[in-house]
C-alpha cells in the first residue's frame, strides 16, 4: 500500500470556532526586531523546540524561536494531550458498563455526552497551551517569531522578511501524517490526528486504518464513547514492534470492547454514497465491505523538511527519514543540529524533551553527550497499557546476547486482584548469568507509571538484584517488579549454596 503526505498544517483549513483552537497562535502577535546575533535560532515551536529554547534562555543564551502555525506542536494540539483527555473520559464510561465487576450496579441508563467530553479536552488543551504561549516564552527572554522560516545563508535564517543571524541553529520542524493512496479515499474524505479532535459529534460508525499506538488508542476511545468501530491492520498483529504476547492481549481487549478487529487486512478502495462511505477490504483471498460514517487514518508520519532550503547550508536529508544527524544530533553542517520528529526514529514527546536538553549542552557548551546513551521508555495508552524500555528479546538474540526472562502475571499481584485489573504481566529481561537488565515490557492498567522504576534502574546501571531490595508500599501493582526481582534472586540459590546454608544452620 503506497502512501502520500498531507499538506503542511499552515496550508490546511483551521476551524473558525475559537473553542477548537489552542491559545498559542500567531493571530495577535507581532514579531520582534531581530537581535544583532543569536546564540541559537530554532525552527519549530513544538516540544523539542520549546524545551531547547527554555533551557538555553535560562542559561543566558540569546534565543530565537520560529513557528509557522501553533506553538506546542503535535503533542499539545493534536496528539498526546487531547488523546489522553478523551481516553480518560472513555475509560470512565467503560467502568460504568463494568460496574458489576467492582461490586456496584450498572446504571440503568448510560448516556454518553460526546460533545462534553470533547469540550473538556479542548479546555485542558487551552489551559496547558498557556505554558507555551508566545507571551510566556518572551518573558524568559526568548524572541518568538511566527512565519515560514528557512535558511538564507550559512549563518542566517529568514522569517517574515527578516534575517536572523545565528551562531548555532536547531531544526525541530516535526512531522505530519501520512495517508494511504487508496482509490476514492481523498474524494470521500478522512480524519487524521490533526483534525479528529475537532469533532463535536461522535461518528456512529468509524473505520480506523492502522494498528499503531495512536490508531489503537483512538479506536478504543471512540468505541467506548459510542462509535461502532472497525480497525484494519495490514500486519497479522497490532503494534508490530512490541512483544507478541503483549500485542495479543491488546487485540483481545479491543475485541471485548466490541471493536471489529481485522488483522492481516488491507483497505483497497473507498466510495461515497450520500453521507456513507463504503470501504472494500481484502484479507488473503477474502473480500468484504464495511459501511462507515467516518474514516480515521493513522499509518505513520513523515518529517517536515520541505521549504527549509537545507541545501543552502549543506544539511543532508531525505523525504522519508528526515534530516541526517549523528549521535550528538549534529547535522552534516556542524553548526546546525536537529531533533524531534524531523529526524528521530522514535517519535515520542519525552524523547524530544531529553534530546533537546542534550542539544543545548552540545551546541552551546561544547558537550559530547550521545543520543545512544539515553534510556528511553515508551507506552501505548490503551486499556491495558503496553510499556517498554530497553532491548526486546529478538534484538538481544540478534546481537548474540544470552537472555533470561523473569515474568510475573498481573493476576498474581494482590493490588491488581483487588482493583479487578488482572490482565497483563511484567516481563524483565537480563543478561544470562548476571543481573544486568537489558529491557522490560509491562502490560497493565498503569504500565506507563510502572515502567519508570525499570527505566531508572537501567539508566543508573542498577541490576535486577538492586530492585529486589526496593521496599514498596503495600499493596501496589508495581509490586510485580519486585516479585520479578525476587524470582531472579531465587535462581542464585543453587544446590551448592543450599547445601552450604544447611550446613551453616546445622552447626
Amino acid at each position: 500500500m503506497q502512501s502520500q503526505l498531507l499538506p503542511p498544517p499552515s496550508l490546511r483549513k483551521i476551524p473558525d470556532s475559537p473553542t477548537l483552537l489552542a491559545e498559542p497562535t500567531s493571530m495577535a502577535w507581532r514579531n520582534p526586531h531581530p537581535a544583532h546575533q543569536y546564540n541559537l535560532v530554532i525552527l519549530g515551536g513544538g516540544p523539542a523546540g520549546i524545551m531547547a529554547a527554555r533551557s538555553a534562555a535560562v542559561l543566558g543564551a540569546k534565543v530565537a524561536l520560529i513557528e509557522r502555525d501553533q506553538l506546542g506542536g503535535t503533542c499539545l494540539n493534536t496528539g498526546c494531550i487531547p488523546s489522553k483527555a478523551i481516553l480518560k473520559t472513555s475509560g470512565l464510561y467503560a467502568d460504568m458498563r463494568n460496574a458489576e465487576q467492582f461490586g456496584a450496579q450498572v446504571p440503568q441508563v448510560i448516556t454518553v455526552d460526546f460533545a462534553a467530553a470533547m469540550a473538556r479536552m479542548r479546555h485542558i488543551r487551552a489551559r496547558l497551551s498557556r505554558r507555551a504561549s508566545a507571551e510566556r516564552l518572551s518573558t524568559l527572554g526568548i524572541d518568538v517569531y511566527f512565519g515560514m522560516g528557512h535558511f538564507a545563508g550559512r549563518n542566517t535564517v529568514e522569517v517574515d522578511g527578516q534575517l536572523l543571524r545565528f551562531k548555532k541553529a536547531l531544526i525541530a520542524t516535526g512531522a505530519r501524517p501520512l495517508y494511504p493512496t487508496i482509490p476514492g479515499l481523498a474524494e470521500a474524505g478522512f480524519l487524521t490526528h490533526e483534525n479528529v479532535f475537532d469533532l463535536t459529534e461522535c461518528p456512529p460508525r468509524l473505520l480506523v486504518i492502522g494498528g499503531g499506538p495512536l490508531g489503537c488508542e483512538l479506536a478504543q476511545a471512540f468505541c467506548r464513547l459510542g462509535s461502532k468501530v472497525t480497525i484494519v491492520e495490514k500486519e497479522p498483529m497490532f503494534l508490530s514492534q512490541e512483544e507478541r504476547d503483549a500485542a495479543q492481549i491488546l487485540s483481545g481487549a479491543l475485541a471485548r470492547d466490541g471493536i471489529d478487529v481485522r488483522l492481516n487486512t488491507d483497505a483497497v478502495s473507498v466510495r461515497e454514497q450520500g453521507s456513507e462511505k463504503f470501504v472494500d477490504l481484502v484479507s488473503d483471498d477474502y473480500r468484504s465491505t464495511v459501511v462507515v460514517d467516518q474514516i480515521l487514518v493513522g499509518i505513520g508520519r513523515s518529517p517536515n523538511v520541505e521549504n527549509l532550503n537545507l541545501e543552502a547550508v549543506g544539511v543532508r536529508y531525505t523525504r522519508d527519514t528526515g534530516v541526517q544527524v549523528n549521535d550528538f544530533l549534529q547535522t552534516t553542517n556542524s553548526r546546525i543540529f536537529a531533533t524531534g520528529d524531523v529526524c528521530l526514529e522514535h517519535k515520542f514527546m519525552h524523547f524530544e524533551d531529553a534530546s533537546a536538553r542534550l542539544i543545548v549542552r552540545n551546541a552551546l557548551f561544547w558537550g559530547r553527550e550521545r543520543l545512544s546513551a539515553l534510556t528511553i521508555p515508551w507506552c501505548t495508552y490503551t486499556d491495558p497499557e503496553i510499556a517498554h524500555v530497553g532491548l526486546y528479546v529478538t534484538e538481544a538474540i540478534r546481537k548474540r546476547i544470552p537472555v533470561k526472562t523473569f515474568t510475573v502475571p498481573m493476576h498474581d499481584v494482590d493490588r491488581a486482584i483487588a482493583d479487578g485489573e488482572e490482565e497483563g504481566f511484567v516481563k524483565i529481561h537480563v543478561k544470562e548469568g548476571t543481573d544486568k537488565i537489558l529491557g522490560a515490557t509491562v502490560v497493565a492498567r498503569h504500565a506507563g507509571e510502572m515502567i519508570n522504576d525499570i527505566t531508572l534502574a537501567i539508566g543508573s546501571r542498577l541490576g535486577l538484584d538492586s530492585l529486589a531490595r526496593v521496599i514498596h508500599p503495600y499493596p501496589t501493582q508495581a509490586a510485580a517488579i519486585k516479585m520479578a526481582a525476587d524470582s531472579y534472586r531465587r535462581t542464585r540459590l543453587t544446590s551448592t549454596r543450599k547445601w552450604l546454608l544447611k550446613r551453616w544452620l546445622a552447626w
